[in-house]
């Protein structure tokens, strides 16, 4: 094989940004077919990446077109039967996060690529960032001595879509937004966690809270690790004013600062006393050169025949880890990990 051939199945925000990449920045790839029930979305997605093989299912792809691989990009109560679908027909699997609702799916997601001897990556994407690299090998270096504190702080700027507000079929916004917050302390300190405390509530979405008891718009998670590190996640959606993502990362000799708020190095002063300077709206375009080495790297994964980097156990590991602070957050109690069984929480 000297070039692998995708199928979209997902035509939003995030398989918009697969399918421009693999277009426009992935040169051993092809996107051959979209999988995508929506109509409206399915046309869109055709008319804007000028792919015309379109399908309302993964079965209809699979039996009319030729493709080695997908890429999941559907809402997460969707992901362990396509998954499973996409294996036994022999497709290398991309997965977007959060993997998948429980264990129980991720362990079938895993076990079925395994079964069919094909790739499961998990997509995430900042572990493919230029500063979260660096600052990974400066933690291996021990350039600020040994780790003490990972904080991770993960806002939206912007509500994610209404089936990701019920906490019954998306696990909720730790899930949906700070999935990538709590895989990065996981990757960062080398370790995994073994406490978890978590508070949540609603301060700004009411309406939503109402419809859904369990809905929440901020959290605080406070966590250790098997290492001893102590972590800290804070997440909220929506906060309005843009997209902050940032890591410090404190250690015995120093500290790591990742990311900020500020998109470009321009800062306009005015006679006003006014400061301004343009910040992030989005994760596409914070994270925008870190999508295009994921899939990449997915591409020579399935090309070269080796693992990922970022693995179906990975995914499993953040799945556990918000299942833990979300069972937290209901009992007011800390939770220990790992997990003893499949937790049921709604």
């Amino acid at each position: 094989m000297e070039r692998v051939k995708f199928c979209l199945i997902g035509a939003g925000r995030a398989g918009m940004v697969h399918a421009r990449n693999i277009i426009e920045n992935v040169p051993s790839a092809d996107l051959v077919c979209i999988v995508e029930p929506n109509v409206d979305a399915a046309r869109k997605i055709s008319l804007e990446t000028g792919v015309t093989r379109c399908y309302s299912s993964l079965e209809d792809a699979i039996r009319n077109v030729d493709f080695d691989a997908v890429i999941i990009a559907t809402p997460t109560y969707t992901h362990a039967e396509l998954t499973k679908i996409a294996a036994s027909a022999g497709k290398h699997v991309f997965c977007e996060k959060p993997m998948a609702l429980n264990l129980k799916e991720a362990e079938e997601m895993i076990q079925a690529c395994k079964d069919n001897n094909v790739k499961l990556q998990i997509g995430f994407m900042r572990r493919f960032d230029d500063s979260f690299l660096r600052a990974k090998e400066a933690i291996e270096n021990r350039e600020i001595g040994e780790v003490i504190l990972v904080k991770s702080t993960g806002r939206g700027p912007h509500l994610p879509p209404r089936w990701a507000c019920n906490p019954k079929i998306s696990m909720g916004m730790l899930a949906e937004v700070n999935s990538h917050d709590f895989d990065s302390i996981r990757w960062l300190t080398n370790s995994e966690f073994s406490k978890v405390y978590a508070e949540a509530g609603t301060f700004k979405c009411f309406e939503l809270s109402r419809e859904f008891p369990s809905f929440y718009d901020s959290a605080i998670v406070l966590l250790r690790l098997k290492n001893g590190v102590l972590g800290i996640v804070d997440g909220s959606c929506p906060v309005n004013y843009g997209y902050d993502a940032r890591v410090e990362i404190l250690g015995t000799e120093g500290a790591i600062f990742i990311g900020g708020l500020q998109e470009t190095m321009l800062t306009i002063c005015t006679r006003e006393y006014r400061m301004v300077m343009p910040i992030f709206q989005s994760w596409r375009t914070r994270f925008k050169d870190a999508y295009v080495r994921e899939i990449r790297h997915f591409v020579d994964c399935i090309l070269e025949d080796r693992e990922p980097t970022v693995t179906g156990e990975d995914g499993k590991k953040i799945v556990e880890v918000v299942l833990a602070a979300t069972k937290s957050i209901l009992s007011g109690e800390p939770i220990k990990l790992p997990l003893q069984g499949d937790i049921e929480l709604f």
